[in-house]
């Protein structure tokens, strides 16, 4: 049977990953309910998908990204435009999961996974209200010594001495989570007192220290000093966009996402934005690719105290 299923994946190699990209889709579909359903407290189980008019949306008019273009943005059931952003997210999350899985061992690539949703889902909350909810910094953090524990190759331990690996692995997740959370509440604190104002939302705090849990220290470290090249590379075209249009006000949002009651939800595109979408920008390049750089050259730089 074994040999069976190796040949099976042997003539056709594109089929896990061609899994893993639809997999990827079918849970952005329901990210998406999760970005606009958690900040308003509302559940995420029921009740199902139904459009801004109350009409429930049937399953053929649900397909990730597809059922956008096929609508053309538009509900079948009332003609009201939806956003473009709905088959973005499915899109993202389709290519994270299929970078995830090429990337690293399945049971890796499947905490990725955990790891990549919950990242999307703070950064389009964050874009939106400017919060992150505690089930994605607190819950995140937990969740992310737990898998830390049950998955030692999270933070590359795995040989034959698994009992050993285990509690190494939950140990570098720990120190991960707090050292994160650590350093960004003293960058915070050190921010504020030069600035007199509050410089860095509590949030962020614990959002890098979820990072930290999944990550290890070496990811919450990137992430800080990688979220502030990112926001100052998005600040940097923001303002360009504002010169070339010549706008006085800020970059305007036509590009929304509709709620429920059909008003729009701010991407957030503007000068002004939250810093955990860029923390989380950077979370994702680290966990994917920059680790085999960024990791031996922090151990070498820890080395040295």
């Amino acid at each position: 049977m074994a040999s069976a299923y190796s040949t099976f994946f042997h003539a056709f190699p594109w089929f896990l990953p061609t899994v893993a990209a639809l997999l990827g889709a079918i849970v952005g579909s329901f990210l998406n309910v999760v970005i606009y359903r958690v900040p308003a407290g509302k559940s995420i189980v029921r009740p199902g998908s139904h459009c801004a008019c109350g009409t429930p949306i049937a399953w053929y008019d649900n397909i990730p990204v597809l059922s956008w273009f096929i609508l053309r943005g538009k509900a079948r059931c009332c003609g009201r435009p939806y956003s473009i952003r709905y088959a973005l997210v499915e899109l993202l999350v389709a290519g994270l999961f299929l970078a995830s899985w090429q990337a690293f061992s399945p049971a890796k690539a499947i905490v990725g996974w955990i790891l990549l949703s919950g990242l999307v889902c703070a950064t389009f909350i964050d874009l939106d209200h400017m919060i992150i909810p505690d089930v994605f910094t607190i819950g995140g953090g937990v969740l992310g010594v737990v898998l830390s524990l049950l998955v030692p190759s999270l933070h590359g331990f795995a040989s034959d001495l698994w009992v050993a690996d285990v509690l190494r692995s939950g140990v570098e997740s720990l120190l991960g989570l707090l050292l994160g959370s650590g350093l960004v509440l003293w960058i915070a604190l050190v921010a504020e007192a030069v600035l007199k104002k509050e410089a860095m939302g509590f949030g962020d705090v614990k959002f890098v220290g979820a990072i930290g849990a999944f990550c290890g220290w070496q990811g919450a470290v990137f992430s800080v000093f990688g979220g502030a090249v990112v926001g100052t590379i998005w600040v940097g075209l923001a303002l360009l966009w504002k010169r070339v249009r010549g706008a006085r006000s800020p970059i305007p949002t036509e590009a929304s996402a509709e709620n429920e009651e059909g008003k729009s939800a701010d991407l957030g595109f503007g000068v002004h934005v939250p810093f955990g979408p860029m923390l989380a920008v950077a979370a994702a390049v680290y966990f994917l690719l920059a680790h085999r750089w960024v990791d031996p050259y922090l151990q070498q730089f820890a080395s040295l105290f």
